[in-house]
């Protein structure tokens, strides 16, 4: 449908913006320009905040395991914080698409952001259930190691219906059925993104980061408020069914 200009109302400007507004902020704010690369979609809008707190959050981490001697458990939190840095891209490229061709391009793009993400996850859980197959290790001891057992469980599962629904839409008895889980599955992912980001503020705690890492917890805590504060804003309620 065309405005009174004669443009059409999902484009304004030529900026190749959609009807479909960010939560917050001005239409287009969070929306991928036609013609311009998928990459350029991880600093559009309130982007840079989240990328701004995930890559200090993994410094945070990085920096606290690689300053003391390696060891065995040390691949742990390595492992988890660079799956979850590489989860928020798989967030940010797709969040701004809005035309078909960048929805495709963008699924693919955050699908195999994910699929590196769940590897480098489970790797670290891998390693995690190792160190304490020993005697005297305690499992599930802690807020963290809860958590992070939920946060386990929870993005598998998000990442089989993930890519179940829209490669084999077949299972949910169709493309139409299957498109009506894509909600779900997206506010499924902020809900995970959330709980990943508090297993890493609770493992701040652990006695671990107490006795040796030493994660500052404000540090830890800032860092991780700032990846939702640069994400939340550029989720759409269309893409919810709340707000055509």
């Amino acid at each position: 449908m065309a405005s009174a200009t004669g443009v059409p109302e999902h484009v304004h400007g030529g900026r190749g913006t959609s009807e479909e507004e960010p939560l917050l902020g001005l239409r287009g704010d969070a929306s991928q320009k036609e013609g311009t690369p998928l990459y350029l979609n991880l600093w559009l809008g309130t982007a840079p905040i989240a990328q701004a707190g995930i890559w200090i959050l993994a410094a945070i981490v990085w920096g606290a395991i690689l300053s003391h001697k390696l060891i065995f458990f040390s691949a742990h939190p390595l492992l988890n914080s660079a799956g979850l840095l590489l989860a928020t891209q798989a967030a940010l490229i797709l969040q701004p698409t809005h035309t078909p061709s960048q929805k495709r391009a963008g699924t693919l793009a955050h699908a195999t952001l994910h699929l590196i993400a769940l590897l480098s996850l489970i790797s670290g859980l891998i390693v995690i259930e190792l160190n304490k197959a020993g005697p005297g290790h305690e499992h599930f001891a802690s807020p963290h190691a809860i958590l992070g057992l939920l946060f386990y469980i929870l993005i598998v599962l998000q990442a089989l219906v993930g890519f179940t629904q829209y490669f084999t839409p077949g299972l949910y008895g169709g493309v139409d059925k299957a498109k009506r889980v894509y909600k779900w599955h997206r506010a499924a992912g902020y809900v995970i993104s959330t709980l990943g980001l508090a297993t890493v503020c609770a493992a701040s705690w652990t006695t671990y980061s107490l006795g040796v890492a030493h994660l500052q917890h404000w540090a830890v805590v800032l860092a991780s408020v700032l990846v939702v504060v640069g994400l939340v804003p550029r989720v759409r309620l269309s893409k919810f069914g709340l707000r055509g």
